[in-house]
């Protein structure tokens, strides 16, 4: 019997699909989403903070507790030197569906300048996934601060 899957919500780096593969995790579908009620910073990775006046795009597919375990546990704490938890939040897809899923938000980051390679990884894909031009735009400014 294969594991179960679950919804997940991926905002940063990992809407990247060559860096899903870094840990081998490949989406079988997507679907491009916004999660409202946050913002987005990249300090040095992105992440996730309460806002009752900005909204996040991303993407929302399914995965394993395996893949997201070597994806948060082994790569991001490991790699990337970040703990990010699990959050339920609800998301909405651009075809006006509302779906559940966990995101997985860093509750404590030191803040650094963010690497424009890193945040490069997230606006070229975000083009693909028809991310709207000011979101570009706000993920773009991260390489000047």
């Amino acid at each position: 019997m294969s594991e179960p899957k679950v919804q997940v919500f991926f905002y940063g780096s990992y809407i990247n699909f060559n860096v899903l593969k870094e840990v081998a995790l490949i989406p079988d579908h997507f679907k491009t989403a916004k999660l409202s009620g946050y913002d987005i910073q990249i300090a040095p990775r992105a992440n996730l903070i309460k806002s009752n006046q900005h909204c996040v795009y991303g993407i929302l597919t399914t995965a394993t507790h395996k893949e997201l375990q070597r994806l948060y546990v082994d790569h991001a704490k490991g790699i990337l030197g970040e703990i990010y938890l699990p959050e339920a939040v609800l998301v909405e897809t651009l075809d006006g569906m509302w779906m559940p899923a966990l995101c997985y938000i860093a509750p404590a980051m030191k803040p650094k300048k963010a690497d424009k390679d890193y945040v490069d990884r997230i606006v070229l894909p975000g083009k693909e996934f028809k991310f709207p031009g000011w979101y570009i735009h706000r993920l773009e400014s991260f390489k000047n601060d």
